[in-house]
């Protein structure tokens, strides 16, 4: 049969409807983002490397001596927020009220490789585990305060990707021993004057912790010469003899709970020591003395948000604030004891725009009061520096104003001032007051970006970092 106009014509009809019936069809059938998995707070740009499982890091493996320098006795801040854990200096030497007309008085400034990591003091020295982009290596590098000079440097190959920056933790540092945790959790610890390595435990491999998202954030803590790691994985934490390398206690893990990106801080409560953890999974205490030592005192299925950055603030009476990002918000809890036997509830618990919290930064605890940087989404209180009384956290007593907002900068408090710094580099001096928000001054410190890395003071020196750089800085007054 010849095919003729008139007859496709005729047919045009059938041939639309039996196009459109394919169309319906392909739009129910098809789902163009299946592939694709929920967007959950934290998960962004987390790294899978299959490659992981087969590369074999020789923690330790490294060692390279540079100068020599005295030690400065008396210079120290020994780990994550200092010796009582609170990022309070204790020291009596008087600080600047305001920066020279001609800008801070720069000692030294250091390159680094990309991260947030931080550094720990001690009798002049400083201990900064970096990560060498070059070489592709974690690196322990013993510096000098005075100068910046590297002193020594004990590294291992072991293979990043960038991931919102590299490096985050900050090493514990006592009269003998310092100890580090890596990016991807492999734990060592080297003696503190000559760096010489004593042991070494890849938590990943040896316990099955799972990396954080955006790698390790957990400073580790020194015990009576037991490091103290939240392992998160067949274990929830374990005490590591830092002489030995022998593991001295283990808590079990019964709910799986997984390593945060928080830090472990000691507690006593009713004449007993724990530490509290935050976990991605719940918040628990642990017994840190005794026969029990390890064992889980309580925990709480109340505060397990997806991703917990800032570390719990222990208050007083048994009360411990708790905040995370991501329009989690903040918590206040209360420990209670009855007969021997502990538990916690919370006391009080809402979102970020109604109360105080935190995405990043630990807040400070001092004078009886919270201090702290709001995250972006507490609305009207968006990025302020803030102070809160622990009785109602969601009352402020004292917030910096619309013009004066900080990022998630680090802040500190020395000398009776707070010394805040915004995410570009911008140092601010401030009054310690719980009243009003008195600026004193204000200077560019550094055109970086990203100054996320906890800040320290000792002996009048001031140490910061932006993304790639540390700088130290005079800060004793005339």
């Amino acid at each position: 049969m010849t095919i003729t106009k008139k007859h496709i014509v005729k047919y045009i009809p059938y041939i639309v409807v039996v196009l459109a019936v394919g169309v319906v069809a392909w739009w129910f059938l098809y789902n163009p983002v299946k592939s694709l998995s929920m967007a959950v707070p934290g998960m962004d740009n987390r790294t899978v490397d299959s490659s992981r499982a087969l590369e074999i890091v020789n923690i330790g493996e490294f060692f390279s001596i540079g100068g020599d320098v005295e030690s400065v006795p008396g210079t120290r801040w020994p780990r994550f927020r200092g010796a009582d854990l609170d990022n309070i200096s204790k020291e009596r030497i008087p600080l600047i009220d305001s920066w020279e007309p001609s800008g801070p008085d720069i000692l030294w400034t250091l390159e680094l490789g990309e991260g947030h990591a931080a550094p720990a003091i001690y009798d002049g020295l400083i201990y900064l585990l970096d990560y060498d982009e070059v070489r592709k290596q974690d690196a322990l590098r013993c510096l000098s305060l005075e100068t910046g000079e590297e002193l020594w440097r004990r590294s291992y190959r072991v293979h990043l990707k960038r991931n919102h920056g590299l490096s985050r933790t900050i090493p514990a540092v006592t009269e003998q021993y310092v100890v580090t945790i890596g990016p991807r959790c492999q734990v060592m610890c080297v003696d503190r004057k000559s760096g010489d390595f004593l042991w070494g435990i890849d938590l990943e491999k040896e316990f099955g912790t799972e990396i954080p998202f955006w790698y390790t954030g957990q400073c580790p803590l020194i015990v009576d010469d037991t490091a103290i790691i939240a392992v998160g994985g067949s274990s929830l934490m374990i005490g590591v003899d830092c002489k030995t390398g022998n593991i001295a206690w283990k808590t079990p893990n019964p709910n799986s709970w997984k390593m945060s990106h928080a830090s472990v801080m000691p507690m006593q409560f009713k004449g007993k020591k724990m530490y509290i953890y935050p976990a991605v999974g719940g918040v628990c205490g642990i017994s840190a003395e005794g026969a029990d030592q390890g064992k889980i005192l309580w925990e709480s299925l109340d505060f397990s948000p997806t991703v917990v950055a800032p570390s719990p603030v222990i208050l007083d009476q048994g009360k411990i604030f708790l905040t995370a990002g991501y329009g989690y918000g903040g918590v206040v809890m209360q420990v209670n004891e009855r007969n021997g036997k502990f538990s916690a509830e919370i006391s009080q618990k809402y979102k970020p725009s109604k109360g105080l919290a935190s995405e990043q930064q630990t807040p400070i605890y001092s004078n009886g009061h919270l201090f702290g940087i709001m995250p972006k989404d507490a609305g009207g209180l968006r990025n302020e520096f803030v102070c809160f009384h622990p009785d109602d956290c969601m009352e402020v007593v004292m917030r910096s104003g619309k013009t004066d907002r900080f990022g998630m900068g680090p802040y500190i408090i020395a000398d009776d001032k707070f010394f805040i710094l915004n995410d570009d580099g911008e140092m601010t001096i401030a009054k310690l007051s719980t009243n009003r928000f008195t600026v004193l001054d204000r200077a560019q410190i550094i055109d970086g970006q990203d100054s996320w890395g906890p800040i320290a003071i000792t002996g009048g020196y001031l140490l910061m970092r932006d993304s790639k750089q540390l700088i130290c800085i005079n800060i004793k007054a005339d």
